[in-house]
């Protein structure tokens, strides 16, 4: 005997990788494990234990109406969390993530030239030095 009673909204099928299938039983609020809950003013970019602001999401899933199940990692010191987050901190996160995004583009843009510059200099001292061949092509 079940100790939850099965409905289509409160059981999940997965199949895995491997081919195996679970079941997932959802459990009412009330009875379910409390989640962390961030209060409005809480960045989850920011790690907890070393205030990196390099925490992003590993993995994610809807937990209910409007809130998201999160696992979150950072790069910096390892640590992992997760909790259940309303759509309005999620979105906050996901903008932060696209600002990041644009931060990497930008720096990998600028080290780009700054390669490019490199060696279009060394070829230059190069051909001036007489260190280029034909047959070098």
């Amino acid at each position: 005997m079940s100790l939850h009673p099965e409905t289509p909204d409160s059981v999940r099928r997965v199949v895995l990788p491997s081919g195996k299938t679970i079941e997932i039983v959802y459990v009412p609020e009330s009875n379910a494990c409390p989640a962390h809950r961030p209060s409005a003013l809480e960045e989850v970019h920011v790690c907890p234990a070393c205030s990196s602001q390099l925490v992003y999401p590993v993995a994610w899933d809807e937990a209910e109406r409007g809130a998201w199940a999160l696992v979150l990692r950072c790069p910096n010191c390892e640590w992992q969390g997760e909790g259940v987050y309303d759509h309005a901190t999620v979105e906050q996160l996901d903008e932060e993530l696209d600002r990041g995004a644009q931060a990497l583009m930008r720096d990998l843009r600028q080290l780009a030239h700054a390669n490019m510059e490199d060696e279009v200099d060394r070829f230059a001292r190069a051909l001036a030095a007489d260190h280029v061949w034909p047959m070098d092509f």
